[in-house]
């Protein structure tokens, strides 16, 4: 087989609600986390679980609807691809990350979840927007896909 293949293929629930920014450039980036469980039995009869926290980055679109649509707790589906950042920490000690860059997500759950998180989502937003009015700076044409060459730096968090 020729080439390669970075896939990811992820369902699990969300650790806290997203976080929507965008870069200096105007690209919109939004930031999760979703846990996944590994679940067995050990040699003793005893149920283990395992529990993995994925850090997850969507751009463009995806990333607004993320945004909009996701709340900690949600079930979701994930595809995408692993990239790693690479660090050095205020000690000098070479530190490594690992995020999976969204292209595909889905939500997962009943109906009623979807519905429940929506109206407690706006709810909330409502709240906020009496008290302090949110500018929006202004993003790219919708077609615009994002920059294979990102760096760090362009990550506002």
């Amino acid at each position: 087989m020729a080439g390669s293949v970075n896939k990811v293929i992820l369902i699990g629930r969300l650790g806290k609600d997203p976080e929507l920014k965008y870069t200096p450039s105007g690209a919109q980036v939004c930031k999760f986390s979703v846990a996944t469980d590994a679940v067995w039995k050990d040699k003793t009869g005893e149920q283990q679980k395992q529990t993995e926290w994925h850090n997850i980055v969507a751009w463009g679109k995806l990333a607004e609807i993320c945004a909009e649509y996701l709340t900690k707790g949600k079930q979701v589906y994930i595809e995408g691809s692993i990239r790693s950042r690479q660090w050095e920490d205020q000690s000098g000690n070479k530190r490594t990350a690992y995020d999976i860059v969204a292209r595909q997500m889905t939500m997962l759950g009943s109906r009623a979840d979807s519905e429940r998180a929506a109206t407690d989502r706006s709810t909330s937003e409502h709240a906020t927007s009496e008290h302090a009015p949110t500018e929006r700076p202004g993003s790219p044409p919708p077609e615009a896909p994002p920059e294979p060459e990102i760096t760090d730096e362009d990550i506002p968090f």
